[in-house]
Parts: structure tokens; sequence; C-alpha cells
């Protein structure tokens, strides 16, 4: 079954807004579970824009959330995150210039780098993942590096998808990374940029295990509220 992982850093992006303790990430962690969501994902920036340390470390402590936590792999921020011990980590790549993560890892450069990481955190029984561009090689060298999942960056397909231009080959291309990956024992994820239509045109490729969405679901909520945009996302990935 496919399963949803929320992103909640808009959250506290409101809440920072104003400089105080409301909306509270840790109460939206425990309230989208209820709603329905499978995890609960968040990203501790080397510039905490959103999410903060205090965040993180409530949100991980937690039992009652299933917690993904992105990270890049600053040497401060890989040993925090080993403290505070989420259920999942993915690593991603950054740049404090960037409004959102832009692309996926760079797998050759930071190899050996990556590696040495990913050992740390399977010494700590913590399940980790790669956020990539739909290729290839990035699958094979995701397996080479000893992953246990892979992201796949959908900023594309999205971007194609809302522009109503054709994403025939960007969907190709996804597939056969998608397929790929399952052939290396590598469990595929997806995010960035989803929507209700794109997900729905992802949801057919059976590869594809996990969802994760942030930034759709906090803005449709203003409209719609939570529980109903939740609700909607996980009916789309059911079908």
């Amino acid at each position: 079954m496919k399963k949803l992982g929320v992103n909640i850093d808009h959250i506290a992006t409101v809440r920072n807004a104003r400089g105080e303790h409301h909306p509270d990430p840790y109460y939206a962690a425990l309230q989208v579970i209820k709603m329905g969501a499978d995890s609960v994902t968040i990203h501790l920036r080397e510039d905490r824009r959103h999410i903060n340390d205090l965040d993180a470390k409530k949100i991980c402590k937690s039992k009652k959330v299933l917690v993904n936590l992105e990270i890049s792999m600053n040497d401060q921020i890989v040993k925090n995150a080993l403290k505070i011990k989420p259920d999942y980590i993915c690593f991603v790549p950054e740049n404090r210039k960037e409004v959102t993560t832009e692309g996926g890892l760079n797998l050759i450069k930071n190899k050996k780098k990556i590696k040495n990481i990913i050992e740390k955190f399977k010494k700590n029984k913590i399940r980790t993942s790669l956020f990539i561009n739909p290729s290839i090689r990035d699958i094979r060298m995701s397996k080479e590096l000893n992953a246990d999942c892979i992201e796949i960056h959908t900023g594309k397909i999205s971007n194609l998808v809302k522009s109503k231009k054709r994403y025939n080959v960007e969907l190709d291309r996804i597939k056969k990374c998608s397929k790929l990956a399952k052939k290396l024992n590598l469990e595929v994820h997806a995010g960035h940029g989803l929507d209700y239509k794109t997900t729905k045109i992802l949801c057919k490729i059976k590869e594809i295990k996990e969802f994760n969405i942030g930034h759709f679901i906090i803005g449709e909520s203003i409209f719609f509220g939570l529980s109903s945009v939740i609700k909607n996302f996980k009916k789309i990935i059911k079908n």
C-alpha cells in the first residue's frame, strides 16, 4: 500500500512570521497523523528558516509520530540528527540562497562523505534515503552507497503538468528509474512540487511506495482545512 508523508515545515514558517509560539509544529505533527498521514516530514535546515532544533527534538521524541527528517550533510546537522534519532532520515542538497530544495543530490561529488554518513545512521538503525533526480546513474549509485530508499525529485514533472506542457518524457524517466530501484531492492519515494494532478499521474507507477508532500497541502488547507486535504491525498494514492 502506498503511503503519505506530510511535510509540516510551513507550519513553522507561519509561526516564525510573528516570532511567537503559534502554530506549533509539534501539535501539527500529532494532528496530521490523526488525520490519516502515515508519517511526518521535517527539514532541519542549516539556517533554521522554519523548523528549529527544539521542534525537531520534540517531534522526533514523540512515539505517536513516524518522523522523516530531511537534512544536509553538514557535520553539525548530522551530529544533531544522530542525537535526536528520527525514524527515517533523508539526505537532501542545500543552498542557503534557495527558496526551496533545487534538484537532487550530487552523489558523485559527495560519494565518500555520503557513504560514511549513511553507515553512521545504519548503525543506529535509522532508515536512510537519498533525494535524487530521476537518473539511472543516481539509482545505481544509491545502491552502491548502501541507502535503504531513494526519493525521486518530482519538481520537473510537477512544473510541466502545472504549465500544461508535455510531460511524457519525464514520466517515462521516472518509471524507468522506479523499476530499476525496485529491482535493486531500494524502496521508492517521490516528492517535491506535488499537487493533486501530478500525484494522480505518478500513483500509476506501482513501484512508488511513498509520497512526501508539504507546500501544496499546507497551502490548500488554508481554504479547505488540513484534514480534508490529507483525506483527498489518501484517496488518490489508494486508487
